[in-house]
């Protein structure tokens, strides 16, 4: 954003959402994927895609101010973000940016001044079960969502397995693991070890099935879970407020054996100033679920009381870090 003084700054916010809609439409339209190796005009692209030329192409013409697309002579190409939007890429984001789009996820934010004046998730007011049993009945979100997740990790998991060696353990646990994507990797990168995949029976029933990855179905709150070298517990705990972090991690350690690892995967807070998308993420959990992003400190704190040791933390480079604890 350029330097524009305080009025530009104030508008660029209050006003910025129309860049998120504008981002959200095309996705819906799949006007990425219209958009092949030689620049198009808005003319060609409206008919492909369905679209009234004029807004389409103004449309367009912000969202390439913003570096999504690329405008040349009334010709739109593709710049490396927008090629993430596409279906086919194999880095493909268009999931994720469907799922910000989701109109329940923007009708939360309509009442979000519920949240700032009492801490609670707003989408309560229009969801009162919450998020996840919406999800339970909706399979198209819900499949949108599970995409979007697999999507994110996609890039975050290549980061956690150069980061860690995995090889040691026999049996890894992933809890709320949604449809294994960090599981399978790291099984395929270790031969010899053994999954279970945690989640909801929702989640499991669409899970493909794989070699050495058992599925089991439950509610990580209620049902007891099962004794692992390892536990892989990958962006679930900001999902929560910390009594229920806390209930959940004290449940791991039920089911583990003493020396078992547990390794949370989160973007942190950070403790610098400046934007950073953990500040923004942070927001989205306190709107949807009522959990947070949290700094390295507010998990350390979390680990002890649950009786786990917390032995070091690596920053992955793929915008999440890893925290290792052990079962004392």
């Amino acid at each position: 954003m350029p330097d524009c003084g305080p009025l530009g700054t104030l508008q660029q916010m209050a006003g910025g959402y129309c860049v998120s809609r504008c981002l959200h439409a095309v996705v819906e339209l799949g006007v990425a994927d219209a958009i092949g190796e030689q620049p198009v005009d808005t003319g060609t692209l409206a008919e492909a895609v369905g679209a009234n030329r004029d807004a389409l192409g103004r449309v367009l013409r912000l969202l390439a101010a913003h570096g999504v697309f690329a405008l040349d002579h009334g010709r739109y190409s593709h710049t490396p973000a927008s090629r993430q939007l596409r279906e086919d890429h194999p880095q493909s984001m268009r999931a994720l940016v469907r799922m910000f789009g989701l109109p329940l996820f923007w009708d939360a934010y309509g009442v979000f001044g519920h949240s700032v004046r009492t801490g609670r998730p707003s989408i309560e007011l229009l969801q009162p079960d919450g998020l996840w049993n919406w999800f339970a009945r909706n399979p198209e979100a819900a499949g949108i969502f599970d995409a979007a997740m697999v999507a994110k990790a996609s890039g975050q998991v290549d980061a956690v397995l150069a980061a860690y060696d995995f090889n040691r353990f026999g049996l890894v646990g992933d809890i709320g693991g949604g449809r294994g994507h960090l599981l399978r990797a790291v099984l395929e990168a270790c031969p010899g070890a053994k999954g279970i995949l945690f989640d909801l029976p929702h989640v499991i029933a669409g899970v493909a099935p794989a070699s050495r990855m058992e599925c089991r179905s439950g509610d990580f709150f209620v049902d007891a879970l099962p004794s692992c070298d390892a536990y892989l517990l990958m962006e679930v705990l900001h999902d929560w407020d910390d009594d229920h972090a806390l209930v959940l991690l004290k449940a791991i350690r039920r089911g583990a054996p003493p020396g078992a690892t547990l390794l949370l995967i989160e973007a942190l807070i950070p403790t610098e100033p400046g934007p950073d998308f953990a500040h923004m993420l942070d927001i989205h959990m306190l709107t949807l679920v009522g959990g947070r992003q949290r700094t390295s400190d507010d998990y350390a704190y979390l680990l002890r009381n649950a009786g786990f040791g917390q032995s070091r933390t690596l920053d992955t480079g793929g915008g999440v870090s890893i925290m290792e604890a052990i079962a004392c």
